[in-house]
């Protein structure tokens, strides 16, 4: 007996992807956690910190992030109404995300002047490269799910735009998170 496989229409299930979206925002929370547990072990043993100050870019780089989120937020509400104002405050959204990329790059680049490089004798000065390095590569992807929502916009089924859009801002509102998390880690912890 020979079964046909079912036609596939135009609607595809999303939800596989928004749970490897879900995935992924726990094993980074994973893998910060335990680097960020590192430093604690370190620091503790050594009896100091990182002793830096931090660049004053950090808190830009926070403040464009926070607003890069309102902007999402103002994109998914807006899908309902306009696509092109959905478009609008997704690409803001994108150029926020590549603001704080350049904020970041602008943030090693003071650290390095002041004589804080990666490789130094003092590892709690390394994790503050690692945290924000990668955190970076997540700001990366994250882009790459809103430019996915940005050129969907108007283009794919109402419900697919809705998946694209919750995955996008489950993902970049987890990095907003995560980056107020290590930036007021990073605070405490000099």
């Amino acid at each position: 007996m020979v079964t046909s496989l079912p036609k596939q229409t135009g609607n595809y299930d999303m939800k596989p992807k928004k749970f490897i979206v879900w995935l992924f925002v726990v094993s980074s929370t994973i893998m910060f956690g335990g680097w960020t547990s590192y430093y604690l072990v370190f620091s503790g043993s050594k009896g100091k910190g990182h002793g830096l100050v931090l660049p004053d870019v950090f808190i830009y780089s926070t403040l464009v992030l926070l607003a890069s989120s309102v902007c999402l937020f103002l994109a998914s509400r807006a899908r309902h109404k306009s696509t092109s104002l959905q478009k609008r405050y997704l690409l803001l959204t994108i150029l926020l995300g590549l603001v704080f990329a350049y904020l970041q790059y602008s943030a090693w680049a003071q650290m390095s002047l002041g004589g804080a490089y990666f490789i130094n004798n003092n590892a709690g000065i390394s994790m503050i490269y690692v945290f924000t390095l990668f955190h970076s590569l997540h700001i990366i992807a994250g882009l790459g799910l809103i430019i996915s929502a940005f050129f969907g916009a108007g283009k794919v089924s109402a419900e697919r735009n809705g998946y694209r859009m919750e995955i996008a801002s489950i993902f970049w509102h987890f990095i907003d998170i995560l980056w107020i998390y290590l930036y007021v880690f990073l605070l405490l912890n000099r």
